[in-house]
């Protein structure tokens, strides 16, 4: 992966339209903002180019993070670079740590309003599907029949998957006690189609051995 490496450095690579060729320490930070990120957007702060340079040198980049067992995916409708791992793949991206309980209540609850959102055809065209922490807990209680985690537990939840790219937070408003809510696509990539099975699997084999098996 050197000599791409260095091609695009060099500018052997045509750069992006309209802009030039990422010094090493640009093309270095982009590749570990995905690779820690898991998806961005061109909207992400903080970011710098790495959106820019990810989309313009796909091939390089697909390249790359194959080595390291990934697929990546750029989504021009919804303006994403994302990361994912075949489903019968070692993982060691989020759905691979120790999700707390409460955290995961809140990833299947954000994966739900989306769907939701989708069908009601309450997306933007920006692929955004906006709730509440009112509309979360209310899931949460309803959908999967738990108590869910406090204000304060559930934001800082709600932050750690803002940091993955799945969901953006707005202003809290302090008289209604109630936090803005959007749900980016990247949630799909966060709670995959494989997790959520993994998940059901998982729980229908709780419920079997707490019927002993029956």
């Amino acid at each position: 992966m050197l000599e791409p490496f260095r091609a695009i450095i060099d500018g052997d690579e045509p750069p992006p339209p309209g802009s030039r060729a990422p010094d090493a320490e640009e093309l270095s930070r982009a590749l570990q903002v995905l690779l820690k990120a898991q998806v961005i957007y061109s909207s992400t702060p903080g970011i710098g180019r790495s959106f820019e340079l990810a989309r313009h040198y796909q091939p390089f980049f697909t390249d790359y993070f194959a080595c390291l067992g990934y697929q990546m995916a750029v989504s021009h409708r919804d303006q994403m670079v994302s990361l994912t791992l075949p489903i019968d793949a070692a993982r060691h991206d989020i759905v691979s740590e120790r999700l707390r309980k409460d955290e995961t209540l809140v990833l299947l609850a954000l994966r739900l309003a989306y769907e939701e959102g989708v069908r009601d055809h309450r997306i933007s065209t920006d692929g955004i599907v906006e709730i509440t922490t009112d509309d979360l807990v209310e899931s949460i209680r309803t959908a999967a029949r738990s108590d869910p985690p406090d204000e304060a537990r559930l934001i800082e939840t709600l932050r750690l998957f803002a940091r993955r790219g799945g969901v953006r937070l707005g202003e809290r408003d302090r008289a209604e006690r109630v936090t803005p809510v959007m749900v980016l696509p990247g949630i799909l990539v966060l709670a995959s189609d494989g997790w959520l099975e993994r998940i059901e699997a998982w729980a229908n084999a709780a419920d079997g051995a707490g019927d002993g098996g029956e």
